[in-house]
């Protein structure tokens, strides 16, 4: 079977987003309805527009699946949009004054065309959707070999919690953050980090913010320091990078750790022969995780840590200066109903993004067509780990 890959198709305002995900063993169970429930927290957050009170997103599928569980073949899954009116002249005019921040000007240059809208139909993060549908379904793949996902915002205008996460307290942290209208697992943060979209709406503007995702459970060894393309951080990298309005992404203590010596960054090892055979650690422990779960491009056993920052929303109810493509003179930006703020949904893409690349790499290490032979390989291979040290080159096995 080839390895676990997806690709999207559709735009903002077209009849639907499909997403086709190859490498899916055989046998899984497809759990639709967590599907959708990750495709309905995307859509929610304080700060959305007026679009979410028209689109209510669920994942139908239309290959891939019988009787609700993979049968080895790509699954594709739509997503209806309701508010499809791209053919509609009416609806949908030439859009000519390019807003700063969006894919509109380099778009239209790139297209040979003075109307923004084709470009910002396929630019829109509308397309994040079919991407939290398919990290979603990866994520029912790694319950299988007891990997967990938790994703959350730590800052909103610099509106920042410092609550500490790891594999203890994160579920804790989860009802927390799924009371918040922010998504942030901090009662009073998330109060002040309100107030702020409240007042740049006000202010006809909109606000950037931090947010995080971690990976719990994830065995030592997956990912590879062999080819840089096959690196864990270098796909995290790539992948949560590639969500529209994300700037900057970081691994563990990421850019902090430019500033410090080795001695503050690197995470000790240590190892308990109680935890042998009850982590994905393997006994190996870190007093630390700086590293945030990776190490040469390989899961360390610690928990997986990427975080992303995202840029204010390209689009201002007062718009800013720009031209019209048109003409040439100079006009203040179109206006394109959007969000103030949605760092909140950005955390649910980002997470299921994390999501689908770690079970990418999960599946290189483990192939298989089926799920069984997938969860075998695992077994194998924790048990020659866990029997290190080696022996001409091979674990003895117990």
């Amino acid at each position: 079977m080839a390895g676990l890959d997806y690709s999207t198709a559709g735009e903002s305002h077209g009849p639907g987003l499909l997403v086709l995900v190859r490498g899916i063993p055989a046998g899984l169970r497809i759990d639709e309805a967590f599907i959708n429930g990750e495709l309905a927290r995307r859509q929610g957050g304080y700060g959305r527009g007026g679009r979410q009170n028209i689109e209510e997103d669920t994942a139908e599928f239309l290959s891939g699946v019988r009787m609700g569980r993979a049968i080895g073949s790509p699954i594709a899954m739509l997503i209806r949009n309701r508010d499809s009116r791209m053919d509609d002249a009416i609806k949908t005019p030439p859009l000519t004054r390019p807003r700063p921040g969006h894919a509109d000007l380099a778009g239209s240059v790139k297209f040979l065309t003075a109307d923004c809208r084709n470009v910002l139909e396929r630019a829109s993060a509308r397309e994040t959707a079919a991407r939290v549908a398919a990290g979603a379904l990866a994520k029912c793949l790694l319950r299988e070999f007891g990997i967990e996902m938790f994703g959350f915002v730590r800052a909103i205008k610099g509106i920042a919690t410092d609550v500490h996460v790891d594999a203890t307290n994160w579920r804790e942290h989860k009802v927390t953050r799924d009371a918040s209208e922010t998504y942030c697992p901090d009662v009073s943060v998330s109060a002040t980090q309100k107030d702020a979209i409240r007042q740049a709406k006000i202010d006809k503007d909109s606000l950037g913010g931090i947010v995080e995702a971690h990976g719990f459970g994830v065995p030592i060894g997956i990912g590879s320091c062999m080819d840089w393309r096959d690196k864990l951080d270098a796909r995290l990298a790539y992948a949560v990078m590639g969500i529209q309005a994300i700037k900057g992404v970081e691994i563990g203590m990421g850019f902090a750790s430019a500033a410090v010596p080795g001695s503050m960054v690197h995470d000790p090892i240590r190892y308990d022969a109680s935890q042998r055979d009850l982590q994905p650690s393997m006994g190996f422990t870190r007093p630390t995780n700086n590293a945030g779960g990776t190490e040469g491009g390989m899961t360390d056993g610690m928990p997986v840590v990427v975080r992303a920052a995202m840029k204010p929303i390209a689009t201002l109810l007062r718009g800013m200066p720009s031209v019209d493509l048109a003409t040439k003179e100079e006009q203040q930006s179109q206006y394109e109903r959007s969000d103030v703020c949605a760092v909140p949904a950005a955390s649910v893409v980002v997470e299921n993004v994390a999501a689908f690349e770690i079970a990418r790499v999960l599946r290189d290490k483990f192939a298989g067509d089926s799920l069984a032979e997938a969860l075998g390989q695992m077994e194998l291979y924790m048990k020659h780990a866990r029997n290190l040290p080696l022996d001409g080159g091979q674990a003895k096995l117990a």
